[in-house]
């Protein structure tokens, strides 16, 4: 009884270090343009731009797959032109062209 203790607790030590490198090791940093988004889009999460909520319309913004920032319907127009602005600048930056419209 004692040694299938002994075993496991060794078995979920060892687990537990090669899981904690592997976090360290295969770490990817966050691209900061996803933040900036997320936090100019309303955050309603209601899926009406046809994507899982604000964080799957935002993803999209910076991979280049949505067409246009009316996309999202809750937001005003400020809030649209203000997106596409910052996405053609961060494009610009990054040198690449974009095709997002407002």
């Amino acid at each position: 009884m004692i040694e299938s203790v002994l075993i496991m607790l060794a078995l979920g030590a060892l687990l537990g270090v090669g899981l904690g490198y592997a976090s360290e090791r295969f770490y990817v940093e966050p691209d900061p343009a996803f933040d900036d988004v997320m936090t100019m889009l309303p955050g309603l999460n209601c899926g009406a731009c046809g994507y899982p909520g604000c964080a799957g319309l935002a993803e999209a913004f910076i991979d280049q797959d949505a067409e246009s920032v009316s996309l999202c319907k809750p937001s005003n127009q400020e809030t649209r032109v203000k997106i596409a602005e910052y996405l053609k600048e961060y494009f610009k930056e990054k040198g690449k062209a974009t095709n997002i419209k407002p």
